[in-house]
């Protein structure tokens, strides 16, 4: 499995920085590596665009492409490691742009738990993020730890039905939360 560094990975968030126009978060806009190989776990590479069930088109690691075929994306296929490693920190640039956008700044969250929210947001979207009791019990200031414990679960189920590999994405995400981590990340992230 190809692991990028952190430096890497630094270069590669200004990149998508710059590739989302009018992001300006106070949450870090990027995550650290451990939210990054959870991500990578679960959401293989692919080189090629791949249908899912759903009909949708997905490429590099699980980014759900607009149009069919995955034409909006601006690299030539097969996709590199390195284009879909721009391409996911894109995903979780607005993906963590969301969460800034709707946790209240009371929130404390450290690089872990910062990340394991993000890869929720990632697999959600920020419809369901906006409207989620999760983070309206983080912005009243409910125990992060529990409410991840008691929340992400919730998330593991498509139309209905509970999905075993959204199942275990969650229990993975709620252990990472649960990760201590010294390093901020909401509301002040001291890296961007």
């Amino acid at each position: 499995m190809h692991i990028i560094s952190t430096s890497v990975f630094s270069v590669l968030a200004v990149i998508a920085t710059t590739a989302i126009s009018g992001a300006n978060a106070a949450g870090c806009s990027f995550v650290n590596d451990a939210t990054t190989n959870l991500i990578k776990s679960y959401d293989k590479f692919s080189a090629s665009p791949t249908t899912k069930p759903s009909g949708q088109s997905v490429i590099g690691y699980g980014h759900l492409c607009k149009k069919k075929g995955c034409t909006d994306v601006p690299y030539k296929f097969p996709l590199t490691e390195v284009n879909a490693e721009v391409i996911l920190m894109q995903d979780m640039q607005e993906a963590t742009t969301c969460l800034d956008s709707n946790i209240a700044s009371n929130a404390k969250l450290n690089a872990n738990q910062w990340g394991a929210l993000a890869s929720w947001a990632l697999t959600v979207g920020c419809s369901s993020v906006e409207k989620s009791t999760l983070v309206a019990r983080l912005s009243n200031g409910d125990d992060p730890n529990k409410v991840a414990k008691e929340e992400l679960p919730t998330y593991s189920k498509d139309d209905g039905n509970e999905v075993l590999a959204l199942k275990r994405r969650r229990n993975a995400e709620v252990m990472l939360f649960q990760t201590p981590a010294s390093e901020a990340a909401f509301p002040n992230c001291p890296y961007d």
